[in-house]
């Protein structure tokens, strides 16, 4: 800061002799704008790294001259030689008396570093690539082998018989069944042995219209059935009758169309299974409410019916008849019978398991 002082003396100014009494001093240039010079003014020193501007040079005298360097001026750098000059931008001339120093050049190891950088990566996504097609290349290989034929096993030792069957079609399961194939003996022995049903009748049809009624019949007539077996039994408990045997189809498909049609055409009673009457004391089996069950194996469909010695209706969660018809479907016809005729061949399919398809048959209205 600087203090300014101020007196009287600073505006006096005397008369010369040669000037008149009475006249006013001449006029002189106007004083300098700006602040009274003081009396004490501060001494200015020169400073070494003060850039001097051309329009606030001080004026000459004001303080000793002293021997200043030219501060730098920093111009533009100079475009690399890979990268363009930028366009409608121009540096402008440095000012006389300066000195422009060029800045020091940019290091290139940033774009080294890139450089370097995007080649490894390059590198790993070919390996990945390399390696996923390898393994594509195994797989299908793989793929091929397991495909492709393998070699035959020495079967000359196990070779199956002329008259081998296969149950999945009639073509190939030709021999029709009979009698005594399918009830070989006057009491069946089922299971462990100890339960033994009284066979009463048999019977060995070319019409399947005798063993049902109504559109079931004709459902399996249409469907290719040309034979029936059945046969009349007594339960071991002496208190219900059965009625079981095998329709004879064209093939694995018909069996099973007219399987799933079959439960349909029960519960619209639009037809039912006959159950065969074996002399006296058996009509109920024909006539009464009875329980009905059915399955499929191969081109064959194995069905039961059962119905009380007294003619009373059967209770649906009666379990001693579905023990009944569990023998007489699974037991007897399917593991018994069917199994003993697959294994006089070799069946292409192996034994399918026993479906659940039973239904009630209300009392029979023929004569």
């Amino acid at each position: 800061m600087v203090y300014r002082y101020d007196s009287d003396e600073d505006a006096y100014v005397p008369f010369r002799d040669d000037e008149p009494e009475g006249s006013s001093p001449r006029p002189g240039p106007p004083p300098p704008a700006g602040p009274s010079p003081s009396r004490f003014p501060t001494p200015s020193l020169a400073r070494p790294n003060q850039i001097m501007l051309p329009s606030s040079a001080p004026p000459r005298g004001a303080f000793p001259a002293t021997q200043q360097e030219p501060a730098p001026r920093y111009g533009p750098a100079p475009a690399p030689p890979d990268e363009p000059a930028p366009v409608g931008v121009a540096a402008a001339p440095p000012e006389p008396g300066t000195t422009t120093v060029a800045p020091p050049p940019r290091r290139g190891g940033g774009r080294t570093w890139q450089v370097l950088v995007g080649g490894a990566a390059a590198l790993v996504l070919l390996a990945l690539c390399g390696l996923t097609a390898a393994t594509l290349l195994d797989g299908r290989t793989l793929i091929g082998q397991q495909a492709g034929p393998s070699a035959a096993p020495d079967t000359t030792r196990d070779t199956v018989p002329a008259e081998a069957s296969d149950l999945d079609s009639r073509d190939t399961d030709q021999a029709p069944l009979t009698a005594r194939e399918v009830f070989p003996a006057s009491t069946l022995a089922v299971g462990d042995g100890e339960t033994g049903y009284e066979v009463l009748r048999t019977q060995s049809s070319a019409s399947c219209a005798v063993a049902a009624t109504g559109e079931v019949s004709e459902l399996l007539v249409r469907l290719g059935c040309n034979q029936v077996v059945r046969a009349t039994l007594r339960a071991p408990d002496g208190d219900h009758l059965v009625t079981t045997g095998l329709f004879n189809l064209t093939d694995r498909s018909s069996a099973e169309r007219a399987r799933d049609r079959i439960r349909q055409l029960l519960d619209e009673r639009q037809g039912r299974f006959r159950g065969m009457s074996a002399g006296d004391g058996t009509e109920v089996i024909a006539t009464a409410p009875a329980r009905v069950g059915w399955q499929v194996r191969g081109h064959y469909i194995a069905y039961a019916v059962v119905a009380r010695t007294d003619g009373a209706t059967i209770r649906a969660g009666d379990t001693t008849v579905r023990e009944i018809l569990f023998d007489m479907l699974e037991q007897h016809l399917n593991q018994g019978v069917l199994e003993r005729r697959a294994e006089g061949g070799t069946a292409s399919q192996p034994t399918e398991g026993p479906t659940d398809d039973t239904g009630n048959q209300d009392e029979s209205t023929e004569d």
